[in-house]
């Protein structure tokens, strides 16, 4: 029974940390959902391969974060493992982990105040406006100015009516569009970028908003969908009972 109340209490810890640390996370401008994903994920070791685990690796704050919740995670593996094989029913501390417990509760409550999360948060952002460069910041951070930001990646297929077009020409004056580079085969091309003339298979790597980039090449991205689609049909299933009937696809 000792040992049961003892795991309970350290579990208690460990949901507090998470709290705590999804609070913080979400100081530095992460959303919830994606704040509680990685937290988990860092903590179990498990998930941690997602697309979204840049925003934390590029993020020196959250790098600091995300250290101390491995080690945690690891830490607790361990003391769980243990008290469930020795089943350590005479020296379990249960007074110290409820002290623990209370504590790490104030401090998640404190933690969540208004007032406290503005101080943590202009800190946070001071911090990496005076001790890193613009470099050094997640790439949202630095482009995404309003919500409706992105970067996209256009491929120039069949049919496009920019097949032939000059760069300058693709993009209307006054929208919010802008061409960070063209991918043309095997060449980037950046630094001569608006006097190369689009060709069948190149890729525009755009920046601005998202509703005039999918307005102003709806065409292209329709192409892109159909393509992705009409690939994904044809990936062969196994059959059930079936043996070496369909194609390795792994190499």
């Amino acid at each position: 029974m000792m040992n049961v109340v003892f795991i309970v209490l350290y579990f208690m810890i460990i949901g507090l940390v998470i709290e705590i640390s999804v609070t913080l996370l979400k100081l530095t401008g992460l959303k919830n959902t994606v704040a509680r994903f990685q937290v988990i994920s860092m903590l179990t070791g498990t998930g941690f391969t997602t697309d979204e685990s840049k925003s934390i690796i590029d993020h020196p704050i959250r790098r600091k974060i995300s250290m101390f919740l491995i080690l945690f995670g690891a830490f607790s593996l361990a003391v769980i493992i243990s008290s469930i094989s020795t089943m350590l029913t005479d020296d379990l501390r249960l007074m110290e982990l409820s002290i623990i417990i209370g504590i790490m509760a104030t401090l998640t409550i404190i933690v969540r105040t208004p007032f406290l999360n503005n101080r943590l948060s202009n800190k946070m952002h001071s911090e990496m406006h005076n001790h890193y460069e613009l470099w050094e910041h997640p790439i949202e951070d630095v482009l995404f100015l309003e919500n409706e930001d992105v970067v996209m990646q256009i491929d120039i297929n069949e049919g496009s009516e920019f097949i032939d077009v000059n760069t300058f020409d693709i993009v209307s004056r006054g929208v919010d569009i802008n061409i960070l580079f063209i991918e043309s085969g095997e060449v980037k091309i950046r630094k001569e970028l608006y006097e190369h003339k689009i060709q069948l298979g190149d890729k525009l790597f755009l920046y601005g908003n998202k509703k005039e980039i999918e307005e102003n090449f709806s065409k292209e991205i329709e192409a892109m969908n159909q393509k992705k689609n009409s690939s994904e049909r044809k990936i062969p299933r196994p059959k059930i009972g079936a043996e070496n009937n369909y194609e390795d696809l792994s190499g």
